[in-house]
């Protein structure tokens, strides 16, 4: 994935201007090199972080300079619209390991939820430790074996791919069958067959 920027000049109070036409201003640093003050298109970057998140590579191209990997470290949004007013791009080196959050994306349907029991999600992304080339863009991860109470996945149940390590305990939890509530359960159906009270026909024809 490819997006276009440019040099900024503008800074300060006057950004809320650069905003007005469509543009978003973003920041671009590294390890070793120099801090530069970017424009992008708004839309270009909705679309770009739609499909990339904060967890895949994005190839930045700066005017006519060489494009660079990167990946976004942040990106602020309007808390009322949702619309993004400003991103960060962190260059990365090929061979240098990162460590990124990757998200869960839960597929299947639990047997165990058809039959009333809560699935209880703990987990919705990892933290991994790998070389940007190797960096998956989510795990994969299937309900349909949750078939019964106490029926769990774990992390050492994740495929991962090779040159792909995650760091968390291998038997830290990911999703779990619960427990049903009180009013998940039931109460039983009245008795509607009780006998008589011995005496009670009697008292009420005196």
């Amino acid at each position: 994935m490819e997006l276009k920027a440019t040099i900024r000049e503008v800074l300060g109070k006057k950004v809320k201007e650069l905003r007005k036409t469509g543009a978003m201003p973003a920041e671009f640093f590294g390890r070793g090199l120099k801090n530069k003050h970017l424009t992008l298109s708004h839309k270009e970057f909705a679309k770009i972080y739609k499909a990339a998140g904060e967890h895949e590579l994005v190839t930045l191209k700066v005017g006519v300079e060489t494009p660079i990997q990167t990946l976004i470290t942040s990106a602020q949004r309007d808390a009322i619209s949702g619309v993004f007013l400003s991103a960060d791009f962190y260059a990365v080196r090929m061979d240098e390991k990162l460590t990124v959050n990757i998200p869960i994306e839960f597929v299947g349907e639990a047997p165990a939820e058809k039959n009333g029991f809560p699935i209880i999600k703990v987990l919705d992304e990892v933290e991994i430790e790998t070389l940007p080339a190797n960096m998956p863009h989510k795990f994969t991860v299937d309900l349909s074996v949750l078939n019964e109470l106490g029926k769990t996945i774990y992390i050492k149940d994740i495929k991962v791919p090779k040159g792909v390590e995650i760091l968390l305990e291998e038997d830290a939890v990911i999703a779990t069958v619960g427990e049903k509530t009180a009013e998940e359960v039931a109460p039983p159906a009245p008795d509607t067959d009780v006998a008589p009270v011995e005496g009670a026909e009697k008292e009420k024809s005196e």
